[in-house]
């Protein structure tokens, strides 16, 4: 029996169904689920950072310096007598905030290169191809260290540095997958109906190319906080007082034998992040495979 509800089903565009069928996959994955819980769980603390936190971060209470987690400090409190668990929480924005702005400026400056890079070919494919070598000739970290050490380390010189030395890995990815797109029918179809280069590019072969991009994305993000940590741990990242996941467990070392918790809370921290970034990036590129996807 025909229904209204028939003529809905009918209506959904393709992208819709294939976006609602992505979700079923990955509501079939226990493990993509509770990393997309935890990533959930990190962002509404970074929002609601000053409500959450029982204790100001940056106040300095020397009398209860270096206690023991219990009641009164669940994570005990560092060198200064100030709350550990209260400084990861605020710690959280700031890791979540370097995360996001790294993989914003280091996709689109990626994505654009490799959207010309692979649709162009030619010269304009080896200029861009080898200053992509260049950058990935260098560990990304040691490339990083260098671009702050040129500059006083700051927040803005950690989001400067992350995202000139990420952008590579996203050229490389599109460049590729445009260059399997742009032999497509459509596209050719595309061209021979005398649209311009830039609205194929962006138009037809950019949202075809959209599903390595996401799960690229994804990874980048728990690779960010990481490189983000790093970086505080050898004193080029955030600057204290600001609470930073890495300046912490770095804050900590010199204490890890009788004090423990200063270096272990915010690494469990990083661990649980980076972990939960990973394992939802190796969901969603499970769920936007083709040959899993119609099993």
């Amino acid at each position: 029996m025909h229904t209204a509800l028939d003529d809905l089903k009918k209506n959904i565009s393709p992208r819709m169904r294939e976006f609602r069928r992505t979700l079923h996959l990955i509501r079939m994955m226990p493990l993509s689920m509770i990393s997309l819980t935890i990533i959930i769980i990190f962002f509404l603390v970074a929002i609601f950072a000053p409500f959450i936190s029982p204790y100001n971060p940056y106040k300095i209470n020397v009398p209860e310096r270096v206690l023991p987690p219990s009641k009164e400090h669940l994570m005990g409190t560092d060198a200064l007598g100030r709350d550990i668990f209260s400084r990861i929480i605020f710690g959280t924005r700031v890791s979540m905030t370097i995360g996001f702005i790294v993989i914003l400026g280091s996709s689109l400056i990626g994505i654009i290169f490799g959207l010309v890079a692979g649709y162009l070919g030619g010269i304009v494919d080896e200029i861009i191809m080898r200053l992509t070598d260049m950058f990935l000739a260098f560990p990304g970290i040691i490339l990083a260290m260098a671009f702050v050490s040129a500059m006083k380390p700051s927040l803005q010189s950690t989001l400067f540095a992350l995202s000139i030395v990420s952008w590579p890995g996203y050229t490389r990815l599109v460049r590729g997958t445009v260059l399997t797109v742009k032999e497509q029918a459509f596209v050719e179809a595309a061209r021979a109906t005398g649209e311009g280069q830039f609205s194929i590019i962006f138009r037809h072969i950019l949202p075809n190319v959209l599903s390595p991009i996401v799960v690229q994305l994804t990874l980048s993000l728990g690779r960010a906080i990481m490189q983000a940590s790093t970086l505080g741990f050898i004193g080029l990242g955030v600057p204290p007082p600001t609470p930073e996941w890495g300046g912490m467990a770095a804050e900590g070392r010199t204490f890890i034998t009788n004090q423990w918790w200063m270096s272990t809370f915010p690494g469990i921290a990083i661990f649980i992040a980076v972990m939960a970034f990973n394992l939802l990036g190796d969901g969603l590129r499970d769920a936007l495979d083709p040959r899993l996807r119609y099993r």
